[in-house]
């Protein structure tokens, strides 16, 4: 099979008025001008392919385009310019989905750790993990370690850096990192079981790099990125960059811009599962349903999905779900969800009336515990 990728657009409107815009999508997001522009055998070599059109639900239509495997050097910027560049500005297209034939999937690596590294890592097997954040803005460097050692005793499995958390004079990013490293060490040390900690270095990628390995080398045991600021190429450099090598979570700020509220955009199954996993995020992050956020229970399912679905050599990504979790939210969630999920604890469990530990541990019950040293390999 020629090698290609194939997009699928959702578009508004009847069958003739949707397929008018896809044979639209098909000049702009190649060409971008006439296809009389370029000779007969240029065009079947460059133009978009509309292979399928269906009607769907609620007076919309799926299409479907091939794009030669010419348009794209491997990049994830050329990648995001096929599927959805200019036509990002209709304001009546949504990208649903898109699939890479072999040829072109190999040239990606994907997560380096994944579902079974993360699981490995902090030695739980068998039940969704919990997370929690160091937060909120304006603690200090020692303020934020002691938080964190109480998060390790209540028992959660990873510890992140809030994504407002950069480089701030009243918590600078190196005591931070030290600090927090140390007291999560330590902690961990004494309950015997490991708590992942992801610092935050989203910055410039030079700045990234930079911090990517300040990071490691004063303890961090993973990282933090937003590919909404920095760019998904940024998120795949440093995944696949070998002086690194630590899970990378990848944080959703201002990706929810490009979300379809109705008005056009990408699937919360695009912006949040395969763009990330594609680029090399171990984890996820995005909004659960029933927060404060615009997110329908079946939306974060099939975000869910696509982090976990087989998808080649593709390792699958750990879904992480955030939002105002508590522990009264975690049965609700783990059922529609199922076990190879994050839960994102937010920080009202430190207004719990027992205490940070006591909420976590409350939370904690709320999930099957299995213990295994027999971890599959990370590699």
């Amino acid at each position: 099979m020629t090698e290609c990728l194939m997009a699928s657009y959702e578009i508004n409107g009847p069958e003739s008025n949707a397929r008018a815009i896809a044979e639209r999508i098909c000049l702009d997001q190649t060409i971008e001008g006439d296809a009389s522009l370029l000779a007969p055998p240029l065009q079947l070599q460059i133009v978009g392919r509309l292979e399928h059109l269906r009607p769907t639900s609620a007076g919309r239509c799926e299409a479907t385009i091939r794009y030669a495997s010419d348009l794209l050097s491997g990049d994830c910027t050329d990648l995001l310019n096929v599927l959805f560049g200019t036509s990002s500005f209709r304001g009546d297209v949504t990208l649903s989905s898109f699939t890479l034939t072999q040829g072109l999937l190999s040239l990606w690596r994907g997560p380096r750790f994944g579902i079974d590294g993360l699981r490995c890592a902090v030695d739980v097997v068998h039940r969704p993990l919990l997370c929690a954040v160091l937060k909120p803005l304006g603690r200090s460097a020692q303020e934020l370690a002691e938080l964190a050692a109480q998060y390790v005793e209540g028992g959660v499995d990873i510890i992140k850096d809030d994504q407002s958390l950069v480089d701030q004079p009243w918590c600078p990013f190196e005591e931070r990192v030290v600090r927090c490293a140390e007291a999560i060490g330590k902690a961990s040390s004494q309950r015997g079981r490991p708590c992942l900690y992801l610092a935050h270095i989203s910055g410039s990628l030079e700045v990234m790099r930079r911090r990517a390995t300040q990071a490691k080398a004063l303890g961090a045991t993973g990282l933090m990125m937003a590919p909404g600021l920095t760019g998904f190429d940024a998120l795949r450099a440093l995944s696949s960059d070998e002086t690194v090598v630590l899970p990378i979570a990848c944080h959703p700020t201002m990706l929810g811009a490009s979300v379809d509220r109705g008005r056009g955009g990408l699937l919360p199954r695009v912006a949040y599962g395969l763009l990330p996993r594609l680029a090399g995020a171990d984890l996820s992050i995005y909004p659960t349903f029933g927060s404060d956020y615009p997110m329908s229970q079946d939306d974060c399912c099939s975000v869910a999905d696509s982090c976990r679905q087989s998808w080649d050599h593709i390792k699958p990504m750990m879904p992480a779900v955030g939002g105002r979790v508590g522990p009264e939210r975690i049965s609700i969630l783990g059922s529609p969800l199922g076990r190879d999920v994050v839960l994102v604890l937010g920080s009202r469990i430190q207004k719990h009336p027992g205490g940070v530990i006591a909420a976590i541990e409350e939370c904690l019950r709320m999930v099957t515990t299995e213990r295994s040293s027999d971890c599959p390999s990370t590699s």
